[in-house]
């Protein structure tokens, strides 16, 4: 197995974290690919980390190797874990809820908990660093785990799926031309926030292309945003500067204001508690 490694962190590359893990791996097998998938996740943000690998993992070949690391328990006892996807990915990463939309949208063959006394770095004066499993665990243990030098079974023992940790994911409410459900995340370049509403979904409740929409965002219940809003296929169907619902990259429903942020002019934002609800 010589497979591809991506990386995605909330490190940000102000500092050296992010080249030391890239050492690390290199110093296992200087052949191996290192792709960085972000290293700008929220700090801290496990929702973020979760749906960030959901969001670009199919589109990578069968087999390669994700290294996610957002890891606000490092040093405690939460586990260090690889876990194996029903379409052939591998994913090490803490069992701290970056695994919930895999887990729930694709589905987890298998987990199995990284064993510190065969797969962490050694020699390098690391032993005793609680703070830094990015570098000394997974990147260690993915670059063996992608060279070959360690199959999966040989990550570490197996634990059961099902105790996986997850985040709640909220299902939205949909009834003929009535739709309701929270921003689960943003586009932050764009200033886009998407949905949990699948646009099928959407059009079976009535609404189509070319149709205005009243659109009431709440935050804890307290309305933030109100308006009627195109729906259309792409941006340039709107006025640059107007606010539109249109249908992204994940077949979800999504709002966005044309060559503007629509969440920043707006101070909008995502989470269980942005709801918002469509009407024809």
């Amino acid at each position: 197995m010589n497979s591809l490694l991506v990386f995605q962190t909330d490190f940000t590359y102000k500092e050296g974290a992010v080249c030391a893990m890239y050492g690390v791996v290199k110093s296992v097998e200087r052949t191996l690919d290192i792709i960085d998938g972000t290293h700008e996740i929220p700090r801290y943000d496990t929702w973020s980390a979760s749906y960030r690998l959901y969001q670009s993992m199919k589109f990578w070949p069968e087999g390669t190797v994700f290294v996610s690391v957002v890891d606000p328990g490092v040093g405690t006892p939460r586990k260090a874990s690889v876990a194996k996807t029903k379409d052939g990915y591998y994913v090490v990463t803490p069992d701290n809820g970056s695994l919930t939309h895999l887990a729930k949208w694709v589905g987890i063959d298998e987990i199995r908990e990284i064993d510190e006394t065969i797969n962490r770095l050694k020699g390098k004066g690391t032993e005793k660093v609680s703070i830094f499993h990015g570098r000394d665990l997974f990147a260690y243990c993915g670059a063996r785990l992608a060279a070959g030098i360690i199959t999966y079974e040989q990550v570490g023992e197996s634990y059961p799926v099902e105790s996986i940790i997850s985040h709640l994911i909220v299902e939205p409410k949909i009834k003929d031309g009535y739709v309701q459900g929270i921003f689960e995340i943003n586009d932050p370049n764009f200033g886009n926030l998407w949905t949990n509403i699948m646009t099928e979904d959407f059009i079976k409740a009535g609404f189509k292309y070319g149709d205005y929409v009243d659109v009431v965002i709440k935050e804890n219940d307290v309305v933030r945003y109100e308006a009627n809003v195109l729906f259309e296929k792409s941006f340039g169907f709107a006025q640059k500067g107007e606010v539109m619902i249109y249908n992204n990259e994940l077949m979800k429903v999504s709002m966005a204001m044309n060559q503007d942020s629509f969440f920043e002019s707006h101070d909008l934002s995502y989470g269980p508690e942005w709801t918002v609800t469509f009407n024809k």
